[in-house]
């Protein structure tokens, strides 16, 4: 066997890191490509010989083989649990994402989201037969109004930058109705990337607001940008640089005062959900991401939610459908004749999302979801604290629910901020959000969330010192080689980018 390096695993002791004879280390299998494991005629079932009839498909029928790979039930069965062995998840460790609230999702929550009269029904049923399922949606619309203190509500998005396209399009909507032709969206150097792809979609120019120095939209610099031509604003609160805007109610008056309307991106709702209501800040509307605030982080992986509320100005417009009731009985409204800009999905929403979200607010409870927000800002602040001097902080001050660093403590040191990522990996940890947001040079996000304990958070700051006293005292190599220890090592990432291999092909 080839002895790669030695390893410390302390001061009186080291061990050999070996090449295994197949690729494994200990209890996690190096695993192939399921198409490398396969080979033609083996199959985990048995079915009887079909004869073939004339079929319908005019001439258009496959004359190849289909190129499925062929296995046992056990091989597929182990192929898929090694590589969720080599996944990283939230229910393995601490997920610093920053700007992404990856938290634990509860299993109660789980649980709810697939009993039989949430998981089974179909769109297309008879209202009459799914008047549970439409109650829950009616429920949890009216928690997000009042969280949020705002007058009506659209479920139907089903993410983030959906739900940024529903309120800038019911914003377009309402300039429409009142006669008038705005062109412009401003959009601080601080919001989220899709904000500005969102305002184009929807036909306006992008005039970008700068950032101040210490994080913030530079509201002087917001308020020159007005005139008649803005049809208003696209703001992150707070924002991606884990500060809230304390300007914001400024802000929201000096729009209004020109005859634009406040979108507000409401990501990152989890730092201030029971704390404070957008409404009461003069927000015209607000998505939020149901998977990031009230359970399921980022879609686990799957569907997300991403329902809007809308203020008064903006209600009228809002899309359909919603759910409404009615004489006693839930129904949904498809078209009631008002100056709504239509439909944005062909059903009304995700209903798994919606039975997780209500979920986590009813088992949490007022004063829970408040505590949510509390902790999640506590936790973040703690990290801040703790790093702040062998790391360096973007900013001075306390932050929100995020810990933001840049990369002037790597100075003179040789390593980059990507190489300190891929040191974290060696260490058992996913990278926090690297290079982001843009306007910080070599930015750390990192978003504890309320979900991790103090001992946690001890063993990540703990690493991250170490990393960051090893960067400092020359070990350039051990970062520049990183990550040893993962099932892979580094790419190309530039080729990787560039030149990306999507179809697997066979050895010939």
């Amino acid at each position: 066997m080839n002895v790669q390096q030695k390893i410390p695993t302390d001061e009186s002791q080291a061990v050999e890191h070996l090449d295994m004879a197949d690729g494994s280390k200990g209890l996690h299998q190096e695993e192939p490509l399921i198409f490398e494991i396969g080979r033609t005629g083996k199959t985990g079932v048995d079915l009887p010989d079909v004869a073939l009839t004339k079929d319908r498909l005019g001439g258009l029928a496959r004359k190849d083989e289909i190129g499925l790979p062929n296995l046992s039930e056990p091989e597929v069965v182990r192929h898929y649990v090694r590589l969720s062995q080599k996944n990283y998840s939230i229910d393995a460790g601490l997920y610093p994402l920053g700007s992404c609230t990856m938290k634990h999702n509860p299993r109660l929550n789980e649980k709810m989201a697939r009993l039989p009269g949430f998981a089974d029904i179909h769109p297309l049923q008879p209202q009459s037969t799914v008047q549970g399922a439409l109650e829950m949606i009616g429920e949890l619309a009216d928690w997000l109004m009042k969280l949020t203190g705002m007058p009506a509500i659209a479920l139907s998005p089903k993410a983030g930058a959906h739900g940024e396209l529903c309120g800038v399009m019911a914003m377009r909507a309402a300039l429409e109705a009142r006669g008038e032709h705005r062109t412009k969206i401003l959009v601080p150097e601080s919001a989220h990337g899709t904000n500005p792809a969102t305002a184009s979609l929807c036909g306006f120019s992008v005039s970008p607001i700068p950032a101040t120095d210490d994080g913030h939209v530079d509201t002087a610099a917001f308020i020159e940008a007005l005139g008649p031509d803005v049809a208003g604003i696209m703001l992150t609160n707070p924002n991606t640089c884990g500060l809230f805007e304390r300007d914001i109610i400024e802000i929201a008056d000096a729009v209004h005062d020109a005859g634009g309307y406040f979108y507000c991106d409401g990501a990152n709702f989890n730092a201030i959900v029971g704390r404070v209501r957008p409404g009461d800040l003069g927000i015209d509307a607000m998505h939020i991401n149901l998977h990031k605030t009230f359970s399921t982080p980022h879609g686990g992986g799957g569907p997300g939610a991403g329902p809007v509320v809308l203020s008064d100005a903006l209600a009228p417009f809002a899309p359909m459908p919603y759910v409404v009731l009615q004489d006693g009985a839930w129904r949904i409204v498809e078209n009631n004749g008002n100056e709504s800009f239509g439909r944005m999905t062909a059903y009304h929403g995700q209903m798994g999302m919606f039975v997780r979200a209500l979920t986590y607010m009813l088992s949490h409870g007022a004063d829970g979801l408040r505590q949510v927000a509390e902790d999640a800002v506590l936790n973040a602040n703690y990290v801040l604290e703790q790093l702040r001097d062998v790391m360096t902080p973007a900013f001075v001050g306390r932050c929100m629910h995020e810990a933001l660093f840049d990369d002037r403590f790597l100075n003179g040191t040789g390593v980059e901020t990507l190489d300190f990522a891929k040191a974290m990996i060696d260490e058992g940890y996913h990278p926090m959000t690297m290079y982001f947001p843009l306007v910080v040079q070599g930015a750390m996000l990192i978003e504890p969330t309320e979900t991790e304990s103090k001992e946690s958070l001890d063993r990540f700051v703990g690493t991250l010192r170490s990393l960051a006293e090893a960067a400092k005292s020359g070990e350039v190599e051990r970062f520049k080689a990183a990550p040893v220890h993962a099932p892979r090592r580094r790419l190309d990432e530039t080729t990787a980018a560039r030149k990306p291999v999507l179809r697997w092909q066979p050895h010939k």
